[in-house]
């Protein structure tokens, strides 16, 4: 009851479409993710048990619906309106996961973006944009977002949209082989009255 109450959505603003990953995109994401692997390596989640490989797409795809299912995920992936293109193009991923109910009412998000659209505010716009998804609609209190002291270029996307840095979690996550530190940067609803969104694009003009 509750994942069909929540999911499926479709987010939009200005050029950037936000909708639920499917089955048929593996042939596009696959193709930017293959531009994209030496960009991505260094933030990959790994296995601390050394379970060999990630799961297939269509694995991680029928994962992610399921967790939509139970309403503890939002699996978008990030599109882009292009000129002269008659669809929107496959530009990112952005996963809302572990949803807390109850009196928690908070989740985390992760995200990434193919490097050639990297710079041009498609990060903290397409954050921007479910996080206001998750307060406004869902009625989430608490938005995370955990990441590598060395990615520098996440760290501009928090730092863009002023989510608070909580500090240093150390050995947090299995990353590319290892357990390593990340930084904890979170957003409650009350920060952020007339919405992320709102701000975000205010702070351009």
């Amino acid at each position: 009851m509750w994942g069909q109450a929540i999911w499926p959505v479709t987010l939009e603003s200005g050029d950037l479409v936000l909708r639920p990953i499917k089955l048929r995109d593996k042939a596009e994401w696959t193709r930017v993710r293959a531009r994209n692997a030496a960009w991505l390596q260094p933030w990959e989640a790994s296995s601390p048990a050394g379970q060999g490989e990630l799961p297939t797409f269509g694995g991680m795809v029928r994962a992610l619906n399921e967790q939509a299912r139970a309403a503890t995920a939002l699996p978008f992936v990030i599109t882009e309106r292009m000129p002269g293109q008659s669809k929107p193009a496959l530009v990112g991923q952005l996963t809302v996961s572990s949803i807390m109910w109850g009196s928690a009412m908070m989740a985390s998000l992760g995200y990434w973006v193919d490097r050639d659209r990297a710079g041009r505010g498609i990060a903290p716009t397409a954050v921007a944009m479910v996080t206001d998804h998750c307060f406004r609609t869902l009625g989430l209190h608490r938005m995370e977002i955990n990441i590598r002291p060395e990615n520098a270029p996440s760290l501009r996307v928090v730092d863009k949209l002023g989510f608070r840095d909580e500090g240093l979690r150390p050995r947090y996550l299995h990353i590319n082989g290892e357990w390593a530190d990340h930084r904890s940067f979170a957003l409650t609803a009350e920060e952020v009255p007339g919405g992320l969104l709102n701000r975000w694009l205010g702070s351009l003009r």
